[in-house]
């Protein structure tokens, strides 16, 4: 079988404690618990997770900015503590944050981004990369200049400038209108197909089961999933039929195999059930059996983010 791109295997990483700290405090925030997972070569993976997860500590760990108390991890083969400087060469990383010297050129950035790697000059690929993520007519324009999702796509170029074969992308639709996220994923889609292996985070759920093979979900520091996104969706068993009746409803019909029922307007419902228990005939039928006449039925399957709140208790990421 093929070597992982990324292995993580039980990485433990605990804060030091404030200053004078005391009591629970005196410990130092743990922030991974034994994490472990790989990423598979030439994948689409997504990292997700509430916020204060650990996700970004441990992308921080992956990209040397973080030193890990414990565990191991390899970057497309090479150990992160053994040989830092392949590993470091084999993954690219765009941060949450737009970091690059805003009086520099887009052209500027990527060409002295290629000299901190020790890229010679004519060996850098800065015009490819002005030309991938469509900034070639941005070239001379000063970068602080640039919209939004232009910088962002300028730090896609920027984490490529020595060729990684592992993209890592922390966030990188945040505050990007919906046209510049398209535009961005269309991007990443594309270095995908030409063999580069993505690591995502997002706070779009649906971004991640559309983009996706696989899934892990962190909380509280521990890995609480990991599996191919459509086996992730399926773990939701809950199901809803939205159902419009000929009568007016005073309150929503009651069973005991309904999860919830929730009025819509005065001659509609929708019915919450486990679709394991049972199914949307058996919920008509039900109805039927109480007296309603019903008119119109829509189902709506369970998506990412039912399985999100349902395995974090929370609403995002």
């Amino acid at each position: 079988m093929t070597a992982p791109a990324i292995r993580i295997d039980n990485i433990v990483k605990r804060y030091a404690p404030p200053k004078g700290a005391t009591g629970g405090d005196a410990e130092g925030k743990l922030a991974l618990k034994g994490v472990s997972f790989d990423v598979p070569e030439g994948s689409i993976f997504g990292l997700l997770g509430p916020n204060g997860a650990g996700k970004s500590t441990l992308i921080n760990i992956l990209a040397g900015l973080v030193n890990k108390t414990s565990g191991s991890a390899e970057i497309w083969g090479f150990d992160i503590d053994q040989h830092r400087r392949n590993a470091s060469r084999a993954i690219g990383i765009v941060p949450q944050e737009i970091v690059f010297d805003p009086f520099f050129t887009p052209f500027e950035v990527l060409e002295n981004q290629g000299g901190f790697y020790g890229i010679g000059p004519k060996d850098r690929r800065s015009e490819e990369l002005l030309e991938a993520v469509r900034l070639a007519d941005k070239r001379n324009a000063y970068a602080r200049t640039l919209s939004g999702g232009m910088k962002r796509r300028l730090l896609v170029a920027k984490a490529m400038v020595h060729s990684p074969p592992i993209l890592v992308l922390d966030e990188p639709t945040a505050g990007v209108d919906v046209e510049l996220r398209r535009q961005l994923w269309d991007l990443v889609t594309e270095l995908n197909r030409e063999g580069v292996t993505i690591v995502l985070t997002t706070h779009y759920l649906e971004e991640a089961e559309e983009l996706c093979d696989q899934i892990a979900i962190i909380n509280h520091g521990e890995l609480i999933a990991h599996k191919p996104t459509r086996e992730l969706v399926d773990m939701a068993r809950e199901k809803i039929v939205a159902v419009t009746v000929s009568e007016d409803l005073q309150s929503a019909p009651a069973h005991a195999a309904f999860r919830k029922a929730e009025l819509v307007g005065e001659r509609g419902v929708e019915i919450t059930y486990d679709k394991d228990e049972m199914n949307a005939g058996q919920v008509l039928g039900i109805l039927q059996g109480q007296g309603l006449t019903v008119e119109d039925v829509t189902t709506r399957e369970a998506d990412l983010e039912d399985v999100f709140v349902q395995l974090t208790g929370s609403g995002g990421s």
